[in-house]
């Protein structure tokens, strides 16, 4: 079988498994090599310190994509956003053709070229944003474990005494759920760990209870509500950025300097 490689192979690998896949483009051939010459790095014996790590946080207000407790932001590509225009014409056209026709395979061989397109555009985006921050020198990544099948949710349907169905604001929520989707935090720290073990670094998930409302240098709740984005803090004269905040204090969650907080109850007056 004739290939294109686009790397060589290594004198000492061996080929031990290999897989074909039919995508939109053609055919692509995936190996899986093994090269016994090639040490093992042991990423889980490195102990994490406030010098060598940095806390991430997983933004999706306006163009920003990441927040680092080093007081930095990483902006986002949203290709899902970008080409949300192009492929909604397409497959507007598709559904109007006859099934089996020729006309309707050729719209949806273009649309799954779209669709190819933005997959390939979010990955690319993701391993560049990688090397980015191995390029920091740091040794230990913290981030915030997700649950994305909770926060992609749909709303549950209100109804009242006759059956009528209330608004329960899942329209908006669609948009939010769709934000969520493009982003795909949880394929971009699954490319983290791999980018950061090859580099010798590791990357760990926290537990993200209140670390987007407490204050980093001060126990307590001042980011009550997502609009707030910024506090300024009058008795030291500094103002805190929502997000960096939240990052720093997931690397407190990461070197266990964060405790395990509980709010104050209702009846002492948090509400």
């Amino acid at each position: 079988m004739k290939v294109r490689t686009h790397r060589a192979i290594p004198e000492l690998a061996k080929i031990k498994q290999i897989s074909l896949t039919k995508k939109t483009d053609g055919w692509w051939i995936n190996l899986s090599l093994e090269d016994k010459s090639v040490p093992e790095l042991k990423t889980d014996k490195i102990q994490p310190t406030w010098e060598n790590s940095i806390g991430l946080d997983a933004v999706l207000d306006k163009d920003i994509y990441l927040a680092t407790s080093e007081g930095s932001k990483l902006s986002s590509v949203k290709p899902l956003r970008s080409n949300q225009e192009k492929l909604a014409k397409v497959s507007q056209r598709k559904n109007k053709r006859k099934h089996g026709s020729k006309a309707r395979r050729k719209l949806a061989k273009r649309e799954s070229k779209i669709h190819q397109k933005i997959a390939r555009s979010r990955k690319d985006f993701q391993y560049k944003t990688a090397y980015k921050l191995i390029k920091t020198g740091k040794k230990v990544f913290f981030h915030e474990k997700l649950n994305l099948t909770g926060l992609t949710r749909r709303t549950r349907a209100k109804q009242d005494e006759d059956g009528k169905y209330l608004p329960n604001g899942q329209s908006s929520k669609s948009g939010l759920n769709k934000s969520w989707l493009d982003a795909a935090f949880c394929q971009f720290f699954e490319v983290l760990g791999q980018v950061a073990e090859k580099a010798n670094a590791r990357v760990i998930e926290c537990k993200p209870n209140y670390t987007s409302q407490l204050l980093c240098y001060r126990d307590e709740i001042v980011f009550t509500d997502c609009s707030i984005r910024e506090y300024f803090d009058e008795e030291l004269q500094l103002k805190i950025d929502r997000d960096i905040n939240a990052a720093i204090n997931l690397k407190r969650v990461g070197l266990d300097l964060f405790g395990d907080y509980k709010p104050p109850s209702k009846q002492s007056g948090y509400s």
